[in-house]
């Protein structure tokens, strides 16, 4: 499966670069109801670093470990290491278009798990991305551009 979103933020790359590379930015950006208590993660991603967190569908808890691959001023990848799918990885983009304005690309290619309870929960997930990625580029959005 494959699901790709990009969304254009007034602000400048590094300041984007920065916000998405900080892993206190996944919980800002994750809309309710479903709540991210991250577990572990690096002060800076690099490549080999792991994130470890529990995301809270309701009373559901969905335990998430990522490694984090191919970190440069372009971009990063988070590969799950455990977690709903048998497969994921997460390509996080961002592209310069002028001194003040930044493309975010998020590019995910997944496998659903064959176990039934993963199953589900994968396939609940994978529906959901589009609402989640239009909540994460308008939080983003609020976040980081300057108004007046």
């Amino acid at each position: 499966m494959k699901f790709k979103r990009s969304f254009r933020v007034s602000a400048p790359l590094d300041e984007v670069r920065q916000f998405h590379q900080d892993s206190k930015s996944l919980a800002a950006i994750t809309p309710p109801p479903v709540v991210v208590r991250v577990r572990r993660a690096p002060e800076s991603l690099q490549d080999g670093a792991e994130m470890d967190f529990t995301l809270w569908l309701g009373p559901l808890p969905i335990r998430w470990v990522a490694c984090i691959e191919d970190v440069s001023q372009a971009g990063f990848t988070d590969r799950q290491r455990r977690g709903p799918f048998s497969a994921w990885v997460h390509r996080h983009s961002f592209l310069a278009l002028d001194d003040h304005t930044t493309e975010v690309v998020d590019e995910i290619t997944a496998r659903l798990s064959l176990n039934p309870l993963k199953w589900i929960a994968g396939a609940s997930m994978w529906v959901t991305l589009p609402v989640l990625f239009a909540y994460r580029a308008w939080k983003t959005r609020r976040m980081l551009e300057r108004t007046g």
